[in-house]
């Protein structure tokens, strides 16, 4: 869509619908990529050997806590973008002030995460995990790591083309990068193409050369093409604009956090399926990369609903907001009922994509798999939900209050929830799923009904 349709009210939910699936599937074919790089290295991990798998699924889980922390950060550039686009869609200054800054809170937010990160081994230890599981996991993590900063640039610019309305060139981008991980990991765990075998290793190292081809993807992008070259996003970029930067973290921090504490629920069910035993801590990586795939769907649809309602929210149009809610939430529903359906349906081969039940070690790892993704079924509506309500609340800029319910459906509810039912109740890794969905359910609820109270109602700004 051009700048003069940007410009011109939708006439109906028909009409909204079909703009938000324009905008939508892009970012799921998107999604589905970058989730995809994790999950390539689980599936050529797990045909390796189970104690990579095992290591992989603690390292993974530990990078992505930081990750997605600095991704919350970034993702303010996407609200701050699309209201700027909604206001004047000619605006050209704000849109690169907005785009260099959030490449400048990047690099402030990777140097203490690196810190952090280094240390790997030591927060695996004293987290209870064994000490050649940790010794593994660390090495995994060390590796992966530097990937981190090229992956927020690319980020970056994916949220820029996005709102700008063109979001296929982030496709293009991600199938590149994906394409390069799945070949770099194979050869590098198994020792193919001439390279050496490097097992946990090559996965690490296939892991952060993948980031680095999205980041220079995104700039190959955003400077050679027409569209994006006019906004000169990469001109006296080292001049300073610190009103901007606030803007970034006073926007980014809340949904950060936010971000935080959602994959960090998730994180610490891995550690509790760590405590339980090491088939259930395989097979729950397998479970949730298969839950995080189909999730990559309703997440799209929120974050083309933060797009859309922050072009509504630029132009002070409340009725505009109210069409995108029912439409996004609408389509974050069905798209749940229906990747629910296929867990229930065919659980045995979605997990026999990643585990083979050949030996007895497998096949509990199989079992256990099968048993958790139908509980993960049973949560991925209030899942969808619970996205596409905070990724409307974001275009709206109002992240604050949604930080809070994040605290208090993941973790005050969530976490403990899991916590009681697989280790008092006598429901294992049962219990830690049923516990995500309890939380789960909490968050929707309470970022749905905070929709209600002002997406539909016209409400737009900051505070409630």
């Amino acid at each position: 869509m051009d700048a003069i349709a940007a410009a011109r009210p939708a006439g109906s939910l028909r009409r909204e619908g079909l703009m938000t699936l324009k905008l939508a599937l892009p970012l799921v074919v998107g999604n589905v990529a970058q989730a995809a790089i994790n999950t390539t290295d689980v599936v050529i991990l797990g045909r390796y050997n189970v104690d990579a798998l095992a290591a992989a699924a603690l390292g993974v889980n530990l990078y992505w806590v930081f990750a997605v922390f600095c991704m919350g950060l970034v993702t303010a550039a996407s609200p701050l973008i699309a209201a700027e686009y909604g206001r004047r869609p000619n605006s050209v200054r704000d849109v690169r002030r907005t785009v260099r800054q959030a490449i400048w809170a990047s690099a402030a937010i990777c140097v203490p995460a690196w810190a952090i990160l280094w240390q790997a081994e030591a927060i695996y230890l004293a987290l209870g995990q064994s000490p050649d599981l940790s010794a593994a996991a660390a090495g995994f993590v060390r590796i992966a790591m530097w990937g981190l900063f090229p992956f927020l640039v690319g980020l970056v610019l994916r949220y820029y083309v996005t709102a700008l309305e063109r979001p296929i060139w982030g496709v293009y981008i991600m199938a590149a990068g994906l394409a390069f991980n799945a070949l770099a990991c194979w050869a590098l765990v198994f020792g193919e193409l001439g390279l050496p075998e490097l097992g946990l290793a090559g996965a690490g190292i296939a892991n952060a050369l993948a980031q680095a081809v999205l980041g220079l993807g995104g700039v190959a992008v955003v400077t050679g093409v027409r569209r994006f070259r006019r906004y000169r996003l990469f001109g006296n970029f080292w001049r300073p604009d610190w009103p901007r930067l606030r803007t970034i973290f006073a926007v980014g921090l809340p949904i950060a956090c936010t971000y935080a504490m959602e994959i960090t629920v998730f994180s610490a069910a891995v550690f509790l399926m760590g405590l339980i035993g090491r088939a259930s801590l395989a097979a729950h990586s397998v479970a949730i990369q298969i839950a995080a795939l189909a999730f990559m769907v309703p997440l799209s649809i929120g974050q083309a609903a933060t797009v859309r309602a922050g072009i509504f929210h630029g132009r002070r149009d409340g009725a505009g907001l109210a069409r995108v809610g029912k439409v996004a939430l609408g389509l974050g529903l069905i798209s749940a009922a229906i990747s629910s359906a296929l867990m229930v349906l065919i659980p045995e081969q979605l997990v026999g994509l990643f585990v083979r039940p050949i030996t007895a070690e497998d096949a509990e790892v199989f079992r256990l798999a099968v048993a958790f993704l139908a509980v993960a079924a049973l949560f991925q509506l209030v899942d969808s939900m619970q996205a596409v309500g905070a990724g409307l609340l974001r275009g709206i800029q109002d992240t604050r209050v949604p930080m809070v319910f994040a605290g208090l459906g993941y973790w005050a509810i969530g976490f403990l929830l899991s916590w009681f039912l697989a280790f008092h109740a006598g429901l294992d890794g049962v219990g830690v799923w049923l516990g995500l969905a309890g939380g789960l359910t909490a968050a929707a609820v309470l970022m749905c009904g905070r929709w209600l109270l002002r997406g539909r109602l016209g409400l737009v700004g900051n505070e409630a």
